[in-house]
Formats: C-alpha cells, structure tokens, sequence
C-alpha cells in the first residue's frame, strides 16, 4: 500500500513559495515582517503608532489578515500607509502562497510591509510566510505565563512587543519574569516592553525596526 506525507509535502511547497517570496523582496529592498498574537492584544493600535512614526521617512504597507471585516484596514489606510484585506477564509493563518497573492496586490515601491496575521497564538506561528522578520505582541492582560503555553510562537520570532504596559498596575504581570520564560525558548529574541497609546518604549521599537530594514538593505 503506498502512503503519501501529505503534511510533508504541503509544508515544503509553502516553504519553497516563502523563500521565492524572501527573494523578491530582497530584490526590491522591500522588508516584509509578519506580525502576530492573540486577538487583542493591541496589533492595530501598535501598527498605527508605527505608521505615525516611521510615514514621513519610509513608504509603509500594511496587510490585515482576518477571518472577515474590513475594519482594520479602513483605519491603517486613513492614517497614510497603503493598505489591504486579506480574507482568509475561515483559515487561521497566512501561508506564502495567500501572501503572495496579497503582495501581488498591494503592489510594489513600498520600503516596508507589515503583514498583521489572523489573531491566535498557534497556527501563524506554524506557517513560513516568507516574511523575513516575525515579530509577537503579548499584552500585559494576557499574562507573563503565554511563554509556556505557546512556545513555538516565542521561539519563533525575532522580537518580542509586550504591550500594554500602561496596564501593567491592574494585573499581576512580571516583565522579569516573562522575559527569563521566553529567553529560555530563544535566547536571540529582542523583547521590547511598550505602551502604544502613551508612547513609552517606542523609541526603542522604532530604532529595532530601522536596523532590521538597513540590514535587509545591506545584505547580500
């Protein structure tokens, strides 16, 4: 009887599609970076900040992936980035192939793109997108014990946003703590604690952000 690893073989497809993606990006200098966390946890609102820092030095696009709606789109748009739905339907997740569909779209010139993944802690963090930085938000609501119970997500990502801090008097949340949870799962992750509504710690995403698009400028 012959058995076919049909997981196998859908994942190294979607692998293949996510580096031809990393390599047309590379060839227009444009840095793609998947964003991700659980519903809530303050994507859009943290995007709006950084739109607002970064729109009059760099050309930004955003796609918003989402089940349905196109509300945070609508909102990413007014603010003066290019903009994009993406309806997954009924997917959790982003896989290369709908990105480069989406990408298709959203067209070229841009310096950077966010891609803001459905909201959950698993799936997303199981696909290669061919984004060449994924980034997490955990907001402080959450707890500082997500680390544990999703480290595939953590170990994945290359920063770290724990947002929300503004918060952080109303719950019982240690950024200590969390912080020596998720180094133990990735001891290269960059965690940056930050308040998009009041601009705490932005300073320090944005000057993140800035080096990891000089990088990706830079590199052979």
């Amino acid at each position: 009887m012959k058995v076919i690893e049909l997981k196998a073989s859908v994942s190294m497809a979607n692998d293949v599609e996510a580096d031809n993606i990393r390599k047309e990006l590379k060839k227009k200098g444009t840095l793609l970076i998947n964003l991700m966390s659980s519903p809530g946890a303050g994507k859009t609102t943290f995007l709006s900040a950084t739109i607002n820092a970064l729109k009059d030095k760099y050309r930004i696009g955003v796609m918003e992936a989402d089940i349905d709606s196109s509300v945070d789109a609508e909102k990413i748009e007014k603010l003066g980035a290019k903009s994009i739905q993406v309806h997954t339907d009924g997917m959790c997740h982003m896989d290369a192939g709908m990105t480069h569909e989406a990408l298709r779209e959203l067209g070229d010139d841009l310096d950077i793109i966010f891609l803001e993944n459905v909201g959950n802690l698993i799936c997303p963090a199981e696909y290669d997108t061919g984004a060449s930085k994924k980034v997490m938000i955990l907001s402080v609501p959450e707890g500082d014990d997500k680390p544990l119970k999703y480290p595939l997500m953590f170990g994945e990502s290359d920063a770290l946003i724990i947002s929300k801090i503004d918060a952080l008097p109303y719950f019982n949340f240690s950024i200590e703590k969390c912080e020596e949870r998720v180094k133990q799962l990735n001891k290269d992750i960059a965690i940056l604690p930050l308040s998009a509504k009041r601009g705490d710690g932005l300073e320090a995403w944005i000057s993140w952000l800035e080096e990891a698009i000089r990088e990706w400028k830079e590199s052979e």
